[in-house]
């Protein structure tokens, strides 16, 4: 294996930036199917909401030199994204990559496997959405890898360049093509929300709101 470094993606427009920082990958999953990582991948820190460009990493097994070496590249509002290859043992950020990447102003980290040193991640306060915790973690073994390719990420494809959402429901890459419609509608849909919950405290029927009941009786003749 070697290196494959490519150019940083540009970055998504600060207007889209704005409204994706507001959007909610539950409200977004109403209406999109792709793009969503595993379920099982979780944010450590509670509560938090992230969004930005995403900055792909491809990092085999045991081996963190090429993680090492681009978190010097990384940008303000940047998501990186790491693709493990299929590894799930060995954790690959701990506190000292989380304070490197911190530093750098990156949004946060999505990271399908493991991280490590869950106190100092919290310290420094990285956003990351990850498989967990362990305590065996990676080397500087030189073994290889690539950055800014496409990768997959929790069975989700990300591109360099797509938007990154993530929060307290899971993570999301959408291409930047096709996000701004999606982060719109949900938008729309989180703005009618209150006004729909304060119905159904008063005694509304989601049933009859959603159109569910009406269904159910014309199955059952009535």
């Amino acid at each position: 294996m070697t290196y494959v470094l490519r150019d940083l993606p540009a970055q998504i427009p600060p207007t889209l930036l704005a409204k994706a920082r507001r959007a909610e990958t539950a409200t977004i999953g109403h209406r999109r199917q792709l793009g969503f990582v595993d379920r099982r991948i979780q944010g450590l820190l509670a509560e938090r909401r992230i969004a930005g460009t995403a900055v792909t990493l491809a990092l085999p097994g045991q081996d963190s030199t090429l993680l090492h070496h681009v978190i010097a590249l990384l940008r303000p509002d940047d998501v990186l994204v790491i693709d493990r290859l299929g590894d799930d043992r060995h954790a690959c950020l701990g506190g000292g990559v989380a304070c490197a990447i911190k530093a750098t102003g990156c949004a946060g980290v999505i990271l399908d496997g493991p991280a490590t040193d869950l106190p100092e991640i919290v310290q420094y306060d990285l956003p990351v959405w990850c498989r967990g915790v362990a305590p065996v973690t990676t080397r500087i073994y030189d073994i290889g890898g690539a950055f800014n390719v496409d990768v997959c990420c929790g069975g989700a494809v990300v591109h360099p360049g797509d938007v990154v959402i993530a929060d307290a429901s899971g993570a999301l890459a959408m291409p930047a093509a096709e996000a701004a419609d999606d982060i719109d509608w949900a938008l729309e849909k989180q703005s009618a929300e209150p006004a729909l919950h304060e119905r159904l405290m008063a005694g509304e029927k989601l049933g009859d709101r959603s159109g569910a009941t009406a269904k159910v009786r014309a199955r059952l003749g009535g």
